[in-house]
């Protein structure tokens, strides 16, 4: 690892109490009263359905309410803010995605929260493959296609994101800047409307969840060109990665939901959080009616590891956003 990268590995390991801090006997008083899982979305969404189901059977393990709290708006700012600044008990949860950890330090010139410093992670609790798709009519089954395609053709194709920094800005943006492609960005509120738009034939690319596109892909609706993970979905295997077509630079990865505490809560605590979810987490019924049902891979991992994937995850992060130039809207 770079030396210029160790400063956040010890500042991700101090948050999460790893760094000096020994893993002391966990008071069995804890959590004496209610724990809050703090959701930066509006309802309804993935990350709020993860943690109203989560939040259900931590009630019944703990035997304390635990309640989930929404405060959407500012690209995520509002809720990250509240559970780093709040007191580090493990009381006040952040339940995320990659958005708000590993996008925003680098499309916000300044943040109301320091992500190393002030939150501590607990577990990546699932992945969501993302899927190059396009609308039939595109003439390009692979990404090499593709590439032929937007640098030859005299009209640009158009690609339906989720906003400047979105996963689909960050490819697309990133394929034209160093791939010259004539490409024109369309944004659209939410991914849902992006697959529709490309679905519908107002747009031709996006990038979207496997879970929210494969209807229409076995449909015939929408085609696949690549997927971008590091290995092959098991249903469609005949789908190449992005890695697979020499674009690993521009791979934006999977999208994911992750648990965090207040930085600084006891290592002890952190732990007893983790070992609790992954136990949910692990629970056949669980990972089939919550997790599997609705196209998010089960991850569950430990908090160490959890601090590696964020880690890689900034790096590329950081360079698709260099390299497309994206900013916060």
């Amino acid at each position: 690892m770079s030396p210029l990268l160790n400063p956040t590995r010890r500042c991700l390991l101090a948050a999460l109490g790893l760094a000096s801090a020994p893993l002391w006997a966990q008071a069995p008083a804890w959590p004496a009263r209610t724990v809050k899982i703090v959701v930066p979305y509006a309802p309804g969404g993935g990350v709020d359905l993860v943690a109203r189901m989560l939040a259900e059977r931590l009630h019944r393990q703990w035997g304390q309410p635990v309640v989930v709290d929404n405060k959407a708006g500012a690209s995520t700012l509002i809720g990250a803010t509240a559970v780093a600044k709040a007191a580090p008990d493990g009381l006040t949860l952040l339940l995320t995605s990659e958005a708000t950890i590993t996008s925003n330090p680098f499309l916000f010139d300044k943040l109301p929260y320091d992500p190393v410093r002030e939150l501590a992670p607990i577990s990546q609790l699932v992945s969501l493959p993302q899927m190059v798709v396009a609308h039939p009519s595109v003439p390009a089954n692979t990404m090499a296609e593709l590439m032929g395609l937007v640098k030859s053709r005299t009209h640009a194709l158009s690609y339906a994101s989720y906003g400047s920094g979105s996963l689909p800005h960050l490819l697309f943006e990133s394929l034209r800047a160093k791939h010259g492609s004539n490409l024109v960005h369309v944004p659209y509120r939410g991914i849902s409307p992006a697959v529709s738009a490309v679905h519908a034939g107002e747009t031709q690319l996006t990038l979207a969840g496997v879970s929210g596109a494969l209807a229409l892909l076995r449909a015939g609706k929408l085609k696949a060109l690549a997927v971008g993970r590091a290995t092959r979905l098991a249903e469609m295997p005949d789908v190449p990665t992005l890695r697979e077509a020499g674009l690993a630079d521009i791979d934006p990865g999977e999208s994911w939901f992750g648990l965090f505490a207040t930085g600084g809560t006891p290592a002890s605590v952190v732990q007893k959080i983790h070992q609790d979810v992954a136990a949910i987490g692990n629970d056949p019924a669980f990972r089939e009616a919550v997790l599997l049902a609705r196209g998010f891979e089960p991850v569950f991992s430990n908090p160490a590891a959890f601090v590696r994937f964020i880690e890689s995850d900034m790096r590329q992060k950081a360079q698709l956003i260099r390299i497309s130039g994206a900013k916060a809207e």
